[in-house]
């Protein structure tokens, strides 16, 4: 783990050199227009279809801002699982206090994170989508709790810093959505490569004392995983609200389509590609 304290210690000294505040970091408007951008059109879940085509520019942008609302709501939710489990893993076992200094800055930042995605969606959308995951408490092996939180950490942000990064730069946006977009990147980046090498030490760790089985099952759950976080970039909540008719079948759609899979399959690559190259996974997922 003496690489990891390195690193941890670098970001550490990164986020004290970058530390803000939240309440002072945005100007929140009273209400904001439909006539702006606030989701990038070529993000948008249904994009490349036929029925995202048919849509007046004015209708592309009401989908966008609900898309939007969506995609923040799953930042709360990822982030809301991802506070408790670093706080339980504060000054965890025989962790260097690098580590544990690390996992202070990244609890903080997540919640941060979580106090503008949800000023922007209660503000705005008057809501936060439900969370779609469903838990399924059991027993694990010794360390396969710990690396899967963490994996789950990389998977998930991994995708979302994918729009971070991209919306962060499109100026076709409405300056509120492109600055949260902003935000999140510049801390992610830092989250992230925390969590891959945190995730890669933890599997090299524990993986050799697991049963074949208890591996098998872990690399299966993380592909799974990471095909469940994408189904909920489709939500056909998201396309009523925006006055689109039959939204579960557009949300079928979308997932089938071959414009859609590609999509998904280029966000995931580098992700993938890190999980193999290490046997976290031994396939790629059907994402």
């Amino acid at each position: 783990m003496e690489r990891l304290a390195k690193i941890a210690r670098k970001l550490s000294d990164a986020s004290v050199k970058r530390y803000n505040s939240p309440y002072e970091e945005f100007q929140w408007p009273d209400a904001l227009s439909l006539d702006d951008w606030h989701f990038s059109p070529e993000l948008i879940s249904i994009y490349g279809l036929e029925e995202f085509a048919a849509l007046s520019e004015a209708q592309q942008k009401k989908l966008a801002f609900w898309e939007t609302v969506n995609f923040f709501g799953l930042n709360i939710h990822g982030e809301k699982a991802l506070i408790g489990g670093l706080a339980e893993h504060l000054y965890y076992m025989d962790w260097s206090p690098e580590l544990s200094e690390y996992l202070h800055h990244f609890l903080d930042e997540e919640n941060k994170h979580m106090t503008v995605f949800g000023t922007f969606c209660h503000r705005y959308g008057k809501k936060v989508y439900p969370d779609k995951k469903l838990s399924f408490p059991r027993k694990y092996e010794k360390g396969e709790a710990d690396f899967l939180f963490f994996a789950k950490v990389v998977i998930f942000e991994e995708l979302v810093d994918h729009y971070n990064l991209a919306m962060g730069k499109d100026e076709r946006l409405h300056p509120l959505a492109q600055h949260i977009n902003q935000y999140h990147h510049n801390d992610e980046s830092r989250h992230l490569a925390f969590g891959r090498e945190l995730s890669k030490k933890l599997f090299e760790q524990w993986a050799p004392t697991w049963k074949p089985e208890t591996v098998a099952g872990v690399q299966s759950y993380l592909a799974n995983y990471m095909v469940s976080t994408w189904r909920e970039y489709y939500n056909p909540a998201v396309y009523a609200d925006a006055g689109l008719d039959n939204g579960y079948a557009l949300y079928q759609k979308a997932w089938d389509a071959p414009v859609c899979r590609a999509h998904r399959q280029a966000v995931s690559k580098s992700c993938i590609d890190y999980f193999l190259e290490n046997r976290m996974m031994t396939e790629a997922p059907a994402v």
